[in-house]
């Protein structure tokens, strides 16, 4: 099993989530986001970053997980980031419909790019992965694109080309809604990508 640490700013939210028994399991350390810059790193395989974390913390951070991942770790990003740390990082925001799905013949708009991949044939289905979109990112090329937005914009991609490491990004935020208590595909979500993440099949 990979060791996994996982950064917290302190919402409710995200203490719920990380804090959920089923969930904790995967987290060998939750690093309190204002400790991180004097946190070590080099003990760990895998950095879990949530979304809605606080910009300017993490920025703060940019080059140490950046070198996290330059040494061949992996860093996965939740959620939507309007700040630039991820290398290649080219997000484009949005409109949000948050009820697509009681539209008449309802569609979210996401297409399986890649279902051979493992995350896909063994943990969680494309409809595990769908709830609402705030953007996308158009990554490096070489990255593989596992979800992406009929127009080619990934939602899920993995990055294995902008560093000696792995960047796993996603648009969506599983760890914010999980832990608000709604959006059901958030929790089977999580329940199939940790123990992917843990279990070493990046």
């Amino acid at each position: 099993m990979r060791k996994i640490a996982v950064l917290y700013g302190g919402s409710s939210q995200h203490y719920r989530s990380l804090h959920e028994p089923k969930y904790h399991r995967y987290f060998d350390k939750v690093i309190y986001l204002p400790d991180l810059e004097k946190t070590p790193l080099d003990e760990f395989d895998a950095l879990l970053v949530p979304s809605q974390l606080h910009m300017g913390l993490i920025m703060k951070n940019k080059e140490k997980i950046q070198a996290f991942a330059d040494n061949g770790g992996i860093v996965v990003a939740f959620g939507p980031q309007p700040k630039e740390w991820i290398p290649g990082q080219n997000w484009e925001l949005r409109p949000t419909n948050f009820w697509w799905w009681l539209e008449k013949d309802a569609h979210s708009g996401l297409v399986l790019k890649n279902p051979e991949y493992d995350l896909f044939k063994n943990y969680i289905t494309l409809e595990d992965a769908t709830w609402h979109q705030h953007g996308v990112y158009w990554p490096p090329e070489g990255a593989d694109i596992l979800v992406s937005t009929e127009d080619d914009g990934a939602v899920l991609y993995v990055d294995k080309v902008s560093s000696k490491g792995t960047w796993i990004v996603t648009t969506l935020d599983p760890d914010f809604h999980f832990g608000s208590y709604f959006m059901p595909a958030t929790e089977r979500f999580l329940d199939g990508f940790l123990p992917w993440l843990a279990e070493g099949k990046v």
